[in-house]
């Protein structure tokens, strides 16, 4: 495994451990199981192995499972999460706040179930006032089953109540 600088030098994987360094989520919140390659100010690449044994099947739904969309979009989220941290250099501390700030255009081509890889292509489109925004693509087997734009800003728990802006 070789992980890289922030100056734009491609990286190759990040495995679970590594992922807890740049995320806060842990289960059943943690949706980023292995990150495939990345790009510093860039692109990630990242995959979550859906499994019969995610609690939300139980529920959604008994008799056919599929992955809630907006834990995709979450799984989405957290995989750019970890490209803005490892673009800026830094390891979240406990002050640390990953906001999602929007979600445009996100559009569900196909159902995500047990069995299935849902890999995560993010690209960082721009990062302006602390608002980063990302072209987010999910695929199984090679076939789109999400894509979406989503916005984030990072903050310090201490700033976490003031207004985020637009």
């Amino acid at each position: 495994m070789t992980i890289t600088d922030n100056k734009g030098v491609p990286g190759k994987t990040l495995d679970i451990c590594q992922i807890k360094e740049y995320l806060p989520h842990r289960y059943p919140m943690l949706l980023v199981d292995r990150v495939l390659d990345w790009e510093a100010h860039k692109s990630i690449s990242a995959i979550k192995n859906v499994t019969a044994n995610e609690e939300f099947f139980n529920g959604h739904f008994p008799h056919k499972p599929v992955m809630p969309g907006v834990l995709m979009i979450e799984a989405m989220a957290q995989t750019a999460a970890i490209l803005s941290f490892m673009s800026i250099g830094v390891k979240p501390d406990a002050n640390s706040v990953v906001y999602f700030v929007g979600i445009d255009n996100a559009r569900f081509k196909r159902p995500v179930g047990p069995g299935d890889q849902l890999r995560m292509d993010i690209e960082i489109v721009r990062c302006s006032r602390g608002i980063w925004k990302y072209k987010a693509v999910g695929s199984v087997d090679g076939a789109i089953a999400l894509e979406a734009d989503l916005m984030c800003t990072i903050r310090s728990a201490s700033d976490a109540s003031q207004p985020m802006g637009n």
